[in-house]
């Protein structure tokens, strides 16, 4: 089978209607892939060939008795280690949960499964979501695909690793603050952050509860519709899961861009200091402006502020989140705590990173009776203010241009600091503070073959025009180079 890693879903997807190939070949060219390249790449914590096998089989089996139940019906793909597979490892690339096995299927994982869809294993990532690199995972380091002396993102790095490099053909993620665009920007691939609500958590480890999305990871923009048609809907089991009209989706997906108006925000332009993702932005705007849309420059408010307000709400959360890993229900438990005080420290302090360990010491600080106050309420107040500020601009525009990342993938074991790690966020955390809808854009690569991005955001439940939107980057791309 050749040309297999760089198809889209829906190629693979008509590829095995016409019976080109079938599910179970192309599950063993992809398990095949994972074999070959993955000792250098370490996308996968885990990869369940027998299960994949298995599933593959059924699939075809289904096609040839016409019971076939869609596009996703036989098409391999990954998940991120924090999205739970019933008997498969649910690591959160930490050494607390090193040997711990899901007891069910997370929603987006059922779904998935009713779809069809080969589940050929779990994807690493930075410990408990925390990072920007997939460096700070416990259990083994990825590398960018595109150069191996370089990061791929994080913190759902494995999976966009696993995508570019052809190990799967698509994967789902986590954006907590821009933890699926990130990565997708570094590795040159799709990485769609939702709506609030649009999928549902059930079955992820949550990191930061009220900020956490599952999210998209694919080669185009119509595969992200696909998986947007089959994975959305309201889930009993998810409290703050929405409704969603897929016919406006696949609607909004292939229609045009007449009079869009697109606001390019002035601010992020300016801090993105790299010239060449400057290059892609302005290249960007001119098409844009050539098929027909609008672009007005504006500045968003409290860049600064809202970058801080994520830092304690989010460090806020997971410290309540992470609680639970006590060594008492499930994980890690310390073989030499004598009492059970002890027990609780020892278990984390054996089973937790030092990145996890501080934004866990953080979060707890920032809830501490004499700070609540000052910090965190502070904080959601910040975040009422960039919800609204954001809700008022997409009010005169229909779309907000930015870059995703301030830089290209920077290089392995260089790892910033702190500081550096949370302005990495800069451009990203709006979508997640707001809830709103964004994009990331593959926009061509630097003079050294590194991928570069931007980025689009919406109003809620209008995911099809971002993907419109992207659609026509492709197209006009593909038109021009």
């Amino acid at each position: 089978m050749k040309d297999v890693w760089n198809r889209t879903l829906l190629e693979h997807a008509h590829a095995l209607e016409k019976r080109e190939y079938s599910s179970r070949e192309l599950t063993a060219a992809f398990l095949e892939r994972i074999e070959e390249k993955d000792a250098m790449l370490g996308a996968f914590l885990s990869v369940d060939r027998e299960g994949a096998m298995e599933a593959a089989e059924a699939s075809d089996g289904r096609r040839k008795r016409g019971e076939e139940r869609g596009p996703l019906d036989g098409i391999p793909y990954s998940l991120k280690d924090n999205i739970c597979a019933k008997g498969l490892p649910l690591t959160c690339g930490s050494r607390i949960l090193e040997d711990y096995l899901s007891p069910y299927d997370a929603t987006v994982t059922v779904r998935l499964r009713q779809a069809g869809a080969v589940l050929l294993g779990k994807n690493n990532m930075d410990e408990f979501a925390m990072g920007s690199a997939t460096e700070y995972s416990a259990l083994g380091v990825t590398v960018n695909p595109h150069d191996p002396e370089r990061v791929p993102g994080g913190s759902s790095g494995g999976s966009a690793a696993a995508v570019a490099a052809g190990e799967s053909v698509f994967s789902l993620g986590t954006d907590t603050g821009g933890s699926v665009r990130q990565p997708a920007a570094f590795c040159g691939v799709y990485g769609l952050k939702p709506t609030y609500g649009v999928l549902s958590r059930y079955g992820v480890a949550s990191m930061a509860t009220s900020l956490d999305c599952v999210g998209l990871l694919a080669k185009s923009p119509m595969d992200c519709a696909v998986l947007l048609d089959a994975l959305s809907g309201k889930d009993p089991r998810d409290a703050t899961s929405k409704e969603y009209s897929r016919e406006a989706l696949s609607y909004q997906a292939h229609s045009g861009l007449s009079d869009l108006r697109i606001a390019l925000v002035g601010n992020f332009y300016e801090t993105a200091t790299d010239a060449e993702i400057l290059d892609g932005l302005r290249e960007a705007v001119r098409l844009f402006g050539d098929g027909g849309a609008v672009i007005e420059t504006v500045r968003l408010p409290l860049p600064k502020q809202a970058l801080a307000a994520y830092t304690v709400l989010s460090s806020a959360e997971a410290s309540s989140n992470l609680s639970r890993y006590d060594g008492v229900r499930f994980g890690r438990r310390s073989s030499e705590a004598q009492t059970l005080g002890a027990l609780y420290s020892d278990s984390r302090s054996e089973g937790f990173g030092s990145e996890v360990k501080r934004r866990i010491l953080f979060g707890t600080d920032m809830l501490l009776d004499e700070n609540r106050s000052f910090y965190y309420v502070r904080a959601q107040r910040v975040r009422e203010m960039v919800r609204q500020e954001m809700g008022d601009l997409l009010k005169h525009y229909d779309l907000i241009l930015t870059p995703t990342t301030t830089t290209p993938a920077f290089k392995r074991g260089d790892r910033p600091t702190p500081i550096e790690l949370y302005y990495a966020d800069l451009c990203t955390v709006y979508a997640n503070l707001s809830g709103f809808p964004a994009l990331s854009i593959p926009f061509g690569k630097n003079k050294e073959g590194l991928p570069l991005a931007v980025q689009l955001t919406a109003r809620p439940m209008e995911e099809g025009l971002l993907l419109a939107a992207a659609r026509f980057l492709e197209e006009e791309r593909h038109e021009h180079f």
